[in-house]
């Protein structure tokens, strides 16, 4: 699974669904460039390179003027050393802050967590320790992880014993540094281990430390079980971050069938101050679909 490609292969297509209410044929009205949003959206590389040009730290300056004050990076293990220190200095010079990126293998279904393999863990440990450097160098607080996939012959409490071993080496690499490894359940397939917030819920609290805690994907989420607020209400103890898209069809909120102005006015309500991480793609194409974009978010802002 290539999560940064996802990203940016999905910026720029167009939607052929027409779902959602809201932004459809309207006109998109000028913004302020200095008006903030009331939650922190964290956009990714290409969602505005239409706009900003395909430089990423022109993008990041093209966010901060539309009032974005924040970036996600899932790719940022595969940039240069001296790329991941620019982009952290530019988050710096715009006082803004950066949102996950993905730790190097690990977990997935080549590397899987749940079959207490020696090889799989060293690979999974190399890539938390990896993390730590590149996170100094971007000034990132949180990394996801994503466990890997069933190892079917072994009884689920059993891999769960295993998993929550494995995350509390990762999470004793993490914590003297203050970085926050997010568990991610993901709804890409089936042979996934980790895939409910509850289940993740009690893995987090099995590892019982402050460097292991949810990645809450509202676009998977919906997808896997659904009831989003009350689920979010029943671990919210345990989730430190938060990923946005629509369903169906993965693009922007007002494309799909969530109630994103409704779910962004609970978070907020909840007090959450945290990055909210624009995983998602663009329904329409062009410089117009990232204005659109830009829109869409005003509209589901508008809570307050």
């Amino acid at each position: 699974m290539n999560r940064r490609n996802f990203v940016k292969n999905n910026v720029l297509t167009m939607s052929a669904l027409g779902l959602g209410t809201g932004l459809w044929g309207q006109p998109v009205k000028e913004l302020k460039a200095d008006k903030t949003f009331n939650m922190d959206y964290a956009p990714h590389d290409g969602m505005f390179a239409n706009s900003a040009g395909k430089d990423f730290i022109d993008q990041i300056k093209y966010m901060y003027d539309k009032g974005f004050r924040s970036i996600e990076d899932n790719g940022m293990p595969g940039r240069t050393p001296e790329m991941q220190s620019k982009i952290g200095e530019t988050l710096a010079k715009l006082n803004m802050r950066m949102g996950v990126f993905v730790v190097p293998k690990g977990g997935n279904g080549a590397n899987t967590l749940a079959l207490n393999k020696q090889e799989h863990l060293d690979i999974f440990l190399d890539g938390c320790r990896k993390s730590v450097e590149i996170a100094k160098r971007c000034n990132a607080k949180w990394v996801t992880v994503v466990p890997g996939d069933f190892a079917r012959h072994l009884p689920v409490e059993v891999q769960t014993g295993n998993v929550i071993d494995a995350l509390r080496r990762g999470a004793e690499i993490f914590e003297p540094h203050g970085i926050v490894m997010v568990l991610e359940p993901l709804s890409d397939s089936p042979d996934l281990f980790l895939r409910t917030s509850a289940q993740t819920y009690e893995i987090c609290r099995g590892v019982n430390s402050p460097s292991c805690k949810i990645l809450y994907d509202i676009y998977h989420m919906q997808k896997n079980e659904g009831n989003l607020i009350k689920n979010m209400e029943l671990t919210w103890s345990e989730i430190a971050y938060i990923q946005i898209g629509d369903n169906p069809g993965r693009q922007e909120p007002t494309t799909g069938e969530i109630n994103y102005k409704n779910v962004f006015k609970w978070l907020n309500k909840k007090g959450y101050k945290g990055v909210l991480g624009m995983e998602h793609g663009i329904s329409q194409p062009g410089k117009a679909g990232e204005d659109r974009l830009i829109a869409a978010y005003r509209e589901s802002d508008a809570f307050m």
